[in-house]
Protein backbone atom coordinates (compact mmCIF):
# COMPACT_ATOMS: atom_id res chain seq x y z
CA UNK A 1 0.00 0.00 0.00
CA UNK A 2 1.47 3.34 -1.08
CA UNK A 3 0.57 5.63 1.65
CA UNK A 4 1.44 9.63 0.63
CA UNK A 5 1.15 12.26 3.56
CA UNK A 6 0.54 15.65 1.94
CA UNK A 7 0.49 18.30 4.39
CA UNK A 8 -1.14 21.80 3.19
CA UNK A 9 0.19 24.92 3.25
CA UNK A 10 -0.79 28.02 2.49
CA UNK A 11 1.06 31.83 3.74
CA UNK A 12 -1.65 33.96 4.75
CA UNK A 13 -3.67 32.68 7.81
CA UNK A 14 -6.46 35.00 9.30
CA UNK A 15 -5.80 34.61 12.78
CA UNK A 16 -1.67 34.16 12.79
CA UNK A 17 0.36 36.03 10.17
CA UNK A 18 2.16 33.81 8.17
CA UNK A 19 1.92 31.24 10.89
CA UNK A 20 3.98 28.39 8.90
CA UNK A 21 7.32 30.27 8.71
CA UNK A 22 6.94 31.36 12.25
CA UNK A 23 9.83 29.66 14.69
CA UNK A 24 9.88 26.92 16.89
CA UNK A 25 13.61 26.45 18.80
CA UNK A 26 15.39 27.55 15.18
CA UNK A 27 13.01 26.07 12.33
CA UNK A 28 10.28 27.37 11.30
CA UNK A 29 6.62 25.93 12.04
CA UNK A 30 5.84 23.92 9.04
CA UNK A 31 9.34 22.18 8.67
CA UNK A 32 8.65 21.18 12.35
CA UNK A 33 5.52 19.40 11.40
CA UNK A 34 7.36 17.85 8.15
CA UNK A 35 9.84 16.36 10.47
CA UNK A 36 7.38 14.98 12.59
CA UNK A 37 5.34 13.15 9.62
CA UNK A 38 8.56 11.71 8.08
CA UNK A 39 8.12 9.83 11.06
CA UNK A 40 5.53 7.87 10.53
CA UNK A 41 5.88 4.19 10.21
CA UNK A 42 3.29 3.70 7.77
CA UNK A 43 3.82 6.07 5.03
CA UNK A 44 5.56 5.79 2.09
CA UNK A 45 6.18 9.46 1.07
CA UNK A 46 5.53 12.71 2.56
CA UNK A 47 5.20 16.37 0.51
CA UNK A 48 3.85 19.36 1.28
CA UNK A 49 1.54 21.46 -0.75
CA UNK A 50 2.09 25.09 -0.62
CA UNK A 51 1.62 27.65 -3.09
CA UNK A 52 4.37 29.99 -1.06
CA UNK A 53 7.35 30.29 -2.70
CA UNK A 54 8.81 31.19 0.58
CA UNK A 55 7.34 28.43 2.16
CA UNK A 56 8.99 26.10 -0.77
CA UNK A 57 12.27 27.40 0.35
CA UNK A 58 12.53 26.57 3.95
CA UNK A 59 11.27 23.25 3.08
CA UNK A 60 13.74 23.05 0.10
CA UNK A 61 16.74 23.76 2.69
CA UNK A 62 15.91 21.07 5.48
CA UNK A 63 15.06 18.17 2.35
CA UNK A 64 11.55 18.23 2.11
CA UNK A 65 9.88 17.21 -1.08
CA UNK A 66 7.70 20.45 -2.08
CA UNK A 67 4.34 20.31 -4.95
CA UNK A 68 3.57 24.20 -5.78
CA UNK A 69 -0.54 24.23 -5.78
CA UNK A 70 -2.57 26.99 -6.79
CA UNK A 71 -3.34 30.12 -4.97
CA UNK A 72 -6.91 29.55 -5.54
CA UNK A 73 -7.82 26.02 -4.08
CA UNK A 74 -10.60 26.54 -1.78
CA UNK A 75 -9.67 24.31 1.13
CA UNK A 76 -7.07 22.20 2.20
CA UNK A 77 -8.62 19.24 0.40
CA UNK A 78 -8.55 20.79 -3.02
CA UNK A 79 -4.78 21.60 -2.59
CA UNK A 80 -4.23 17.64 -1.34
CA UNK A 81 -5.73 16.63 -4.63
CA UNK A 82 -4.04 19.04 -6.79
CA UNK A 83 -0.72 17.67 -5.30
CA UNK A 84 -2.06 14.10 -5.67
CA UNK A 85 -2.45 14.23 -9.24
CA UNK A 86 1.12 14.69 -9.28
CA UNK A 87 2.28 12.08 -6.82
CA UNK A 88 1.66 8.12 -7.68
CA UNK A 89 -0.33 6.94 -4.18
CA UNK A 90 -3.18 4.76 -3.32
CA UNK A 91 -3.72 6.32 0.00
CA UNK A 92 -3.35 10.33 0.81
CA UNK A 93 -3.38 11.58 4.20
CA UNK A 94 -3.92 15.10 5.01
CA UNK A 95 -2.16 16.51 7.32
CA UNK A 96 -2.81 20.45 8.44
CA UNK A 97 0.50 21.86 8.56
CA UNK A 98 -0.59 23.74 11.72
CA UNK A 99 0.45 20.44 13.80
CA UNK A 100 3.93 20.57 14.81
CA UNK A 101 3.85 18.49 17.61
CA UNK A 102 1.76 15.70 15.92
CA UNK A 103 2.52 12.44 17.18
CA UNK A 104 3.38 9.97 14.36
CA UNK A 105 1.84 7.51 15.97
CA UNK A 106 -1.35 9.30 15.62
CA UNK A 107 -0.91 9.57 11.75
CA UNK A 108 0.10 6.12 11.33
CA UNK A 109 -4.04 5.24 13.03
CA UNK A 110 -5.64 6.78 10.77
CA UNK A 111 -3.58 5.04 8.06
CA UNK A 112 -4.10 1.19 9.55
CA UNK A 113 -7.50 0.39 8.37
CA UNK A 114 -6.05 0.47 4.61
CA UNK A 115 -4.04 -2.07 6.03
CA UNK A 116 -6.37 -4.17 7.99
CA UNK A 117 -9.65 -3.91 6.34
CA UNK A 118 -10.77 -5.16 2.77
CA UNK A 119 -12.05 -3.88 1.44
CA UNK A 120 -10.06 -0.39 2.34
CA UNK A 121 -12.40 2.18 3.70
CA UNK A 122 -12.81 5.68 2.01
CA UNK A 123 -11.67 7.73 4.12
CA UNK A 124 -10.66 7.34 7.61
CA UNK A 125 -10.14 10.06 10.29
CA UNK A 126 -9.52 10.38 14.45
CA UNK A 127 -12.25 11.24 17.03
CA UNK A 128 -11.16 11.75 20.57
CA UNK A 129 -13.54 10.85 23.32
CA UNK A 130 -14.51 13.47 25.37
CA UNK A 131 -14.49 12.99 29.35
CA UNK A 132 -16.99 14.03 31.82
CA UNK A 133 -14.89 16.93 32.91
CA UNK A 134 -14.42 18.27 29.20
CA UNK A 135 -18.02 18.07 29.16
CA UNK A 136 -18.20 21.95 28.65
CA UNK A 137 -16.82 21.99 25.09
CA UNK A 138 -19.79 19.67 23.53
CA UNK A 139 -21.31 22.76 23.51
CA UNK A 140 -18.66 24.59 22.16
CA UNK A 141 -19.12 25.79 18.18
CA UNK A 142 -15.37 26.72 17.43
CA UNK A 143 -15.04 22.67 18.61
CA UNK A 144 -16.58 19.58 16.02
CA UNK A 145 -18.40 17.12 17.55
CA UNK A 146 -18.73 13.54 16.09
CA UNK A 147 -21.28 10.87 16.18
CA UNK A 148 -20.36 7.32 15.67
CA UNK A 149 -22.22 4.12 14.23
CA UNK A 150 -21.68 0.33 16.01
CA UNK A 151 -19.33 -0.23 13.26
CA UNK A 152 -17.00 2.82 14.02
CA UNK A 153 -18.07 4.74 10.87
CA UNK A 154 -19.57 8.67 11.29
CA UNK A 155 -23.05 9.11 11.17
CA UNK A 156 -22.20 12.55 10.94
CA UNK A 157 -19.84 15.99 12.52
CA UNK A 158 -21.39 19.00 13.50
CA UNK A 159 -20.60 21.94 15.38
CA UNK A 160 -23.89 21.63 17.67
CA UNK A 161 -23.93 19.61 20.79
CA UNK A 162 -24.26 16.21 19.20
CA UNK A 163 -25.83 13.52 20.84
CA UNK A 164 -28.47 15.66 22.32
CA UNK A 165 -29.03 14.86 26.17
CA UNK A 166 -32.91 15.27 26.21
CA UNK A 167 -32.71 13.08 29.63
CA UNK A 168 -29.96 11.28 31.23
CA UNK A 169 -26.27 11.12 29.63
CA UNK A 170 -24.49 8.81 31.52
CA UNK A 171 -23.41 6.22 29.25
CA UNK A 172 -23.39 8.55 26.43
CA UNK A 173 -20.30 8.46 24.36
CA UNK A 174 -19.07 11.66 23.30
CA UNK A 175 -16.66 12.53 20.71
CA UNK A 176 -14.44 15.74 19.70
CA UNK A 177 -13.20 15.26 15.79
CA UNK A 178 -9.85 15.68 15.15
CA UNK A 179 -9.43 17.09 11.75
CA UNK A 180 -6.44 14.66 10.13
CA UNK A 181 -8.07 12.39 7.34
CA UNK A 182 -6.95 9.82 4.74
CA UNK A 183 -8.69 9.14 1.49
CA UNK A 184 -8.41 6.32 -1.11
CA UNK A 185 -6.80 7.80 -3.82
CA UNK A 186 -10.20 7.41 -6.22
CA UNK A 187 -12.14 8.99 -3.60
CA UNK A 188 -10.19 11.91 -3.09
CA UNK A 189 -10.62 12.29 -6.86
CA UNK A 190 -14.20 11.74 -7.04
CA UNK A 191 -14.54 14.29 -3.42
CA UNK A 192 -13.25 17.85 -5.30
CA UNK A 193 -15.50 16.73 -8.51
CA UNK A 194 -18.58 17.24 -6.05
CA UNK A 195 -20.13 20.58 -5.73
CA UNK A 196 -20.39 21.65 -1.93
CA UNK A 197 -22.89 20.00 -0.12
CA UNK A 198 -26.15 21.60 1.97
CA UNK A 199 -24.79 20.02 5.08
CA UNK A 200 -21.39 20.97 4.50
CA UNK A 201 -22.23 24.99 3.70
CA UNK A 202 -24.50 24.91 6.44
CA UNK A 203 -21.82 23.82 9.22
CA UNK A 204 -18.92 24.82 7.49
CA UNK A 205 -17.62 21.30 7.56
CA UNK A 206 -16.04 20.08 4.21
CA UNK A 207 -16.11 16.38 5.46
CA UNK A 208 -20.29 16.68 5.10
CA UNK A 209 -19.85 16.62 1.03
CA UNK A 210 -18.79 12.87 2.01
CA UNK A 211 -21.23 11.62 4.13
CA UNK A 212 -24.23 13.56 2.14
CA UNK A 213 -22.55 11.62 -0.85
CA UNK A 214 -22.80 8.36 0.25
CA UNK A 215 -19.07 7.57 1.63
CA UNK A 216 -17.86 6.47 4.50
CA UNK A 217 -16.01 7.90 6.74
CA UNK A 218 -14.15 5.35 9.36
CA UNK A 219 -13.24 6.90 12.72
CA UNK A 220 -10.70 5.94 15.07
CA UNK A 221 -10.34 6.97 18.30
CA UNK A 222 -7.02 8.56 19.79
CA UNK A 223 -5.80 8.91 23.56
CA UNK A 224 -3.34 11.33 21.81
CA UNK A 225 -4.38 15.01 21.21
CA UNK A 226 -1.81 17.33 20.41
CA UNK A 227 -2.29 21.27 20.48
CA UNK A 228 -2.35 22.83 16.67
CA UNK A 229 -1.18 26.75 15.88
CA UNK A 230 -3.81 29.07 15.70
CA UNK A 231 -3.22 31.89 17.79
CA UNK A 232 -0.11 34.05 19.26
CA UNK A 233 -1.45 32.33 22.74
CA UNK A 234 -1.19 28.75 20.84
CA UNK A 235 2.46 28.96 19.30
CA UNK A 236 3.84 30.32 22.83
CA UNK A 237 1.96 27.03 23.91
CA UNK A 238 3.67 24.57 21.48
CA UNK A 239 6.75 26.82 21.98
CA UNK A 240 6.80 25.98 25.24
CA UNK A 241 5.63 21.88 25.00
CA UNK A 242 8.35 21.75 22.08
CA UNK A 243 11.08 23.03 24.68
CA UNK A 244 9.76 20.74 27.40
CA UNK A 245 10.35 17.57 24.88
CA UNK A 246 12.99 17.81 22.96
CA UNK A 247 14.76 20.61 24.15
CA UNK A 248 15.73 19.30 28.06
Amino acid sequence: MNVVIVIPARLASSRLKEKMLADIEGEPLIVRTWQQAMKSALASKVVVATDSDRIAAVLHAAGAEVVMTSPYASCGTDRIAEAAALVSGEVFVNLQGDEPLIDPATIDLAIAPFFDSTPPPDCTTLVFPVGPEERHIIDDPHIVKAVLNSRGEAMYFSRSPIPYCRESCADTKFYRHIGLYAFRADVLRAFVTLPPSMLERTESLEQLRLLENGYRIRCVETAIDTPGVNTEEELEEVRRLFRSRYCS
